[in-house]
């Protein structure tokens, strides 16, 4: 949108915005009835309580229809990008994990921030970048820049945006600070501010009482600010001087803060002492679950796992909303016909059905939503787990203990006893626990369990190799689904584009598959945080046994001959599925390279 002088006029004139200014800046360019102004600006001055809003927000608020984009409300963030084009000024959605806050708070202090609603950005040796939601007050930009002998580039941002994280960055920050540097002289005892003394201390006793009050706060943001950016892990992973905190989002790591190293003990030690685990055990690996609440009242479960490293004790937080994590088969990403092979081979009375792939790949995910399928009041739905993922009110649900002898094999044991109609094992690893729950399947039982191999024909080599006799997994087994999980694109911003041949071949090697006419683009948006996907869905190779491919399992198993069988009885290959979800324009051709194996265990091209 081209500037209009006479507008940026009209906006500048007093300095601060002032909202008849805004208002009829709008109605000239457009975007506002003249009577939706006129209403906007009645109810401003009714209520009293509104004057401290920005204009912007009251004008967002009122949720009045944008007149250039029919039938579309007149949101902030269009607004704000209005404004930042007739104040001549690069417009900037805040993307709080692209900011180094240790750094940007350090440039001015919270009180000058606020005063001039000004939140600093980026900072370099040379210019530091500020973001404003008063892009015509520029008094304080020359002033500062002579203060701090640096240049001051100026963006607009959302006023709440802005408004936000002035108190988020300077709040946590606060706390770090007087977490590691408050000394015990010049503060009221009842303040109970830790100092660095305390922290080595406390990095020693690992005791973190309840009025640790800056430590409580920065771990409670922590947890809120993970919800947020969609995170499925948090890893906090101590160094010798500053501890990295990284977010696994959609698959891949975004390292989103740094804390001081004594901050780090104290903020795991806080961790530890929710998820219930022995804070003052520091060499051996230790395992716990939080169970809290998101900003939004949705009840999230998260599963800690810790392990002694070079510089002290890593964390890992694994996100389980249980929202996220049932969904129904065709949210899973199945294709019709991939649902239609599911159903046949979960909805019967026995048999082994196996998910493969490797951790991270949403075998969980697809095992509690069969469950949450198939159980019903009739069924007795049981499960041995090794942490149990997600408590489930429709589940009978046995942790594993190592430390008491109760392992996969002996969960399964004692299931047996307990009259189940279906029964999940968490992981078949070792022989005792695949040769119960082939004892299960010949007694009656269905059971779903996991095992780790690249693709669904090596599941029966994986069981083999175990020491599983053949012709027990021939009675036995009744299929092996293979899964990854692959970014899917926003749906807001990807653009329609032709599909590179060459690319195409490469992912459909041996196959027929034409050239799709339209496939789509990753672009970036607010609403994916710039980077073109938003979510992941899952690509499947379903192998169900037929009679013949029973036939083929031996105790001497030619992996390549099982695999080419098993695709002229039906199977289509992870890559082939995914070659579907490139068509239908869901993902990219490059995204499901980046994911699949480089090598696969048989030759998949059809026989």
């Amino acid at each position: 949108m081209a500037a209009s002088p006479q507008i940026a006029s009209l906006l500048g004139r007093r300095g601060r915005l002032e909202l008849d200014d805004v208002l009829a800046a709008l109605v000239v360019d457009g975007y506002l009835l003249a009577d939706d102004a006129r209403q906007v600006r009645m109810g401003a001055r009714a209520g009293r309580s509104t004057v401290e809003l920005h204009p912007l927000v009251l004008i967002a608020n009122a949720k009045l229809l944008n007149q250039r984009e029919p039938g579309r409300p007149l949101r902030l963030e269009a607004l704000t990008e209005w404004l930042a084009g007739h104040a001549g000024l690069p417009y900037l959605k805040i993307d709080p994990m692209k900011i180094n806050a240790g750094s940007v708070t350090q440039v001015v202090s919270h009180a000058y921030a606020q005063r001039h609603r000004i939140l600093p950005v980026a900072s370099a040796p040379g210019e530091v970048t500020f973001a404003t939601c008063e892009p015509f007050d520029s008094g304080w930009a020359s002033d500062l820049a002579q203060m701090i002998r640096r240049d001051v580039r100026r963006v607009v941002a959302s006023p709440l945006d802005i408004n936000r994280y002035l108190q988020e960055f300077y709040g946590v920050q606060r706390s770090i600070q007087l977490a590691q540097d408050a000394k015990g002289s010049g503060h009221d005892s009842s303040s109970a501010i830790l100092n660095f003394e305390q922290l080595v201390e406390l990095g020693k006793t690992g005791e973190v009482g309840a009025d640790d009050r800056h430590v409580v706060h920065i771990v409670d943001w922590l947890l809120q600010y993970a919800f947020e950016q969609r995170a499925s892990d948090i890893h906090l992973e101590p160094r010798r001087e500053t501890g990295s905190i990284r977010f696994r989002i959609d698959g891949r790591m975004h390292k989103v803060f740094e804390l001081p190293s004594p901050v780090m003990t104290a903020v795991t030690a806080r961790i530890k002492i929710l998820a219930r685990m022995d804070v003052a055990e520091k060499r051996r690996p230790q395992d716990g679950r939080i169970k809290t609440r998101s900003a939004s009242g949705r009840e999230v479960e998260l599963r800690i796992s810790n392990m002694p490293t070079a510089f002290g004790e890593k964390v890992v937080m694994r996100i389980f909303d249980p929202d996220l994590v049932v969904k129904d088969f065709a949210q899973l990403g199945f294709s019709p016909g991939e649902d239609a092979h599911w159903r046949s081979m979960v909805e019967r009375p026995h048999g082994i059905v196996l998910v493969t792939g490797p951790t991270g790949s949403g075998k969980t995910t697809t095992l509690y939503s069969t469950l949450k399928h198939l159980a019903t009041p009739e069924l007795n739905v049981c499960t041995v787990e090794d942490p149990i993922e997600m408590v489930s009110p429709e589940f009978n649900q046995m942790q594993v203990h190592a430390a008491i002898d109760l392992d996969f094999a002996a969960g399964v044991r004692t299931l047996l006893r307990q009259d189940p109609d279906i029964i999940m094992v968490g992981e078949i690893r070792d022989l005792e626990t695949a040769q119960m729950a082939v004892q299960a399947s010949l007694t009656g039982h269905l059971v779903l369990s996991t095992l780790h191999t690249n693709d669904a024909p090596s599941a029966v080599t994986r069981l083999l190799d175990l020491g599983v006799p053949h012709y027990l997994i021939q009675s036995t087994l009744t299929g092996v689904v293979a899964q990854r999980l692959v970014r899917t694109l926003c749906p807001h911003c990807k653009q329609p584009t032709t599909q590179d041949p060459q690319a195409w071949n490469v992912l459909t090697h041996g196959w027929s598959l034409i050239v799709p006419a339209q496939v789509f683009r990753p672009v970036g948006c607010l609403e994916c945080r710039n980077t073109g996907f938003l979510g992941r869905t899952g690509i499947y190779e379903m192998m169900k046994l037929s009679p013949r491919l029973r036939g083929l399992i031996s105790a001497e198993l030619d992996l390549s001959h099982f695999g080419q069988a098993a695709l002229a009885e039906g199977m289509r290959p992870l890559r082939i599925s995914a070659a579907d979800q490139v068509a239908a324009g869901l993902t990219t051709v490059q995204e499901i390279l980046a994911v699949l194996p480089p090598i696969e265990a048989f030759d998949d091209t059809p026989p």
